[in-house]
């Protein structure tokens, strides 16, 4: 194996044209909207003519709990696919499509790594085909309107004090959390608080995720609810008269990306990342499209399990009619010696009782699944550093649950690497062993449903709220949302709120900071801890890095 940089192994790939990957999944080029040779978009008429088409065979990849070590979740999806296509199944791949803000602030890239890649790698990671900037523009143009509304005439009467529609940017930027707006005089409107968050997290991005088409667009744009009058009776973009435009902006971007991996296999990427403040699924759209073309299809969610596999199962799955036959939690030696106490800095030396001692969190996070009704195998992501007798503590431990782990080789080797996980998975995934339910049902009270998540889930012993937020919830619930589901946003790094609290912490609490209504979208999002909607950059972020060399090529995407 060499040593070349993912980017390095990307612009080596040999890509076919575009058109190509799509007669692979039965596309005919009419229907296929290039960008460029080695992107397209697929059109929404064909997608409507194969909604008779059976399903495949549903495959979620989740993880554990991140750790600076690195999981390689997205990696795994990738070499999974190129796995199962290799042992002769016809498969695709869905993923999210990369924000700007974690590009430029913490991991440089979001496209796989080593030779389980999607390519155009340095595309996907920036621009791409522009749909966040549509998401973006189309959430914005909301925020503009309801401050016109209200400077020309406020014919229907928001409190500004009650606005509760912030703006949007596709970039880290703390200063941004919190603002004054429309300072300067009477001409630049009413001054009032307001803020940012990050594109991924807008409800607009939900929305995109979620809808089934343009019709079921353009319902749930207009049901958000954007503000509040004295009388505390809601303001809906419908009433702005907004969702029509936005509609419009959106148009394209409701259309799936198709592109590739390395090996030349289908890849549909749409919709946005972010589970520790989102739902952190790709695009109900691109799943449904992919598995109406193909015998299975793999797919990923944000974060550990804790976050993007429950909202995944929870919000994606209940509101579109999903089920998953089987689900992989990838897991790396590194991942589990960071969760036993070792630093970063000594992970390349054998240490098989923080192995062990770590494995709580992949232990927790197995269990976690196995709730949902669904089997689960565990992939490890194999490391040149990692040793045999710590690959052993591993599979030991998963085998003591009833349940298996399968080294893989995939970021090294490719499909090669994989070619016994996608074996094993495709056997349970065509097995009808999957017997999934939901966490919660629908009639549970909004409160008692964060309760469950948190206590089911996150282990913890009591939920934390202050009087205000539980009032909130009941009059959500008098006002016909109670049915809504729950999508919490709390750290990545841990079960608990504190990012520092790595295993499988216990005797915990959960406080609730926040609770925001997403009508359109169809959930309520609960904010936990010291979790941020807007994020910040590090103090050295990979921006510094990134850059065109002499030959005009990017630097600095990893």
């Amino acid at each position: 194996m060499d040593h070349k940089s993912d980017i390095e192994i990307a612009r080596a790939a040999s890509k076919k044209p575009i058109l190509e990957i799509g007669a692979k999944l039965g596309i005919d080029a009419d229907h296929l909207v290039p960008y460029g040779h080695d992107k397209a978009k697929v059109s929404a008429d064909f997608i409507r003519s194969i909604q008779n088409n059976k399903d495949g065979k549903l495959i979620l990849v989740t993880a554990i709990s991140p750790t600076p070590a690195g999981e390689g979740k997205t990696t795994t999806t990738v070499g999974l696919g190129d796995g199962l296509n290799a042992i002769g199944k016809k498969a695709a791949i869905c993923i999210r499509e990369a924000s700007l803000g974690p590009c430029f602030g913490m991991k440089g890239g979001a496209a796989g790594g080593g030779y389980a890649q999607v390519i155009p790698m340095e595309d996907m990671n920036l621009h791409f085909t522009g749909d966040f900037h549509a998401i973006t523009s189309a959430h914005n143009l909301l925020a503009a309107m309801i401050d016109n509304h209200v400077h020309w005439s406020n014919e229907l009467k928001i409190d500004v004090r009650r606005v509760v529609w912030r703006r949007v940017m596709d970039m880290n930027d703390r200063a941004l959390r919190q603002i004054t707006a429309s300072l300067g005089g009477i001409t630049n409107g009413f001054p009032r608080e307001s803020g940012f968050d990050i594109t991924v997290a807008s409800e607009v991005m939900a929305i995109l995720c979620l809808a089934s088409d343009l019709d079921d667009l353009r319902r749930r744009l207009g049901d958000i609810i954007v503000a509040y009058r004295r009388d505390r009776s809601a303001i809906t973009c419908r009433d702005i008269q907004a969702d029509g435009a936005m509609t419009v902006l959106l148009k394209d971007a409701m259309q799936p990306n198709l592109v590739q991996t390395l090996e030349n296999n289908p890849a549909f990427v749409h919709g946005g990342p972010f589970a520790n403040i989102a739902h952190g699924c790709n695009s109900v759209m691109a799943t449904r499209t992919a598995l109406k073309l193909s015998d299975y299809v793999v797919t990923e969610a944000g974060f550990g399990a804790d976050l993007g596999a429950e909202k995944f199962m929870n919000i994606k799955c209940r509101k579109a009619g999903l089920a998953p036959d089987a689900i992989v939690i990838v897991a790396t030696v590194r991942a589990m010696k960071m969760n036993g106490g070792v630093k970063k800095a000594d992970l390349g030396t054998q240490n098989t009782d923080a192995v062990s001692k770590g494995c709580d969190n992949l232990g927790r996070h197995i269990e976690n699944i196995k709730s949902f009704g669904v089997p689960a195998v565990v992939a490890i992501n194999h490391f040149i550093t990692d040793t045999d007798a710590e690959l052993a503590v591993i599979k030991n431990y998963v085998e003591s649950l009833g349940s298996e782990a399968i080294v893989c080789k995939h970021w090294a080797d490719g499909s090669a690497g994989i070619e016994q996980l996608a074996t094993r998975v495709a056997q349970i995934a065509d097995s009808g062993m999957a017997q999934f339910s939901p966490l919660y049902p629908d009639e549970m009270p909004l409160f008692a449903k964060i309760e469950t998540i948190a206590k089911r889930i996150y282990r913890a012993d009591e939920v934390m709220a202050d009087k205000k937020i539980r009032a909130q919830l009941r009059k959500w619930e008098r006002d016909g949302f109670g049915h809504l589901p729950i999508c919490m946003a709390k750290t990545q790094y841990s079960f608990s709120t504190d990012p520092d609290l790595r295993g499988a912490p216990t005797g915990h609490n959960m406080p609730i900071r926040e609770v925001r209504l997403s009508a359109g979208a169809g959930f309520i999002v609960v904010i936990c801890g010291e979790i941020m909607t807007m994020p910040g950059l590090p103090r050295t972020p990979s921006a510094q890095s990134i850059e065109l060399n002499e030959a005009g090529q990017i630097d600095g995407l990893v």
